[in-house]
């Protein structure tokens, strides 16, 4: 399954939204050595109950908008 993601690093709270057609996700980490990369990776596996190594980021690795691809789901 693949849905499109706008991440908000920084944010004062962590959290998941509904965004257009996929989801806006609010990271308290920064975007820096892909910390906030892969603090997404961990909400989005634990949101979907999920292992982590079933999410990966296909597109957008240094952009706010990214597309995620998670397997494992029925």
């Amino acid at each position: 399954m693949k849905i499109k993601v706008r991440v908000m690093p920084r944010a004062k709270k962590m959290r998941i939204e509904k965004f257009n057609q996929g989801l806006k996700v609010y990271l308290c980490e920064s975007a820096t050595n892909g910390r906030a990369n892969k603090k997404l990776i961990e909400i989005l596996a634990a949101h979907y109950k999920t292992k982590k190594y079933n999410v990966s980021i296909t597109s957008g690795l240094k952009q706010k908008d990214k597309t995620v691809e998670i397997s494992g789901i029925n």
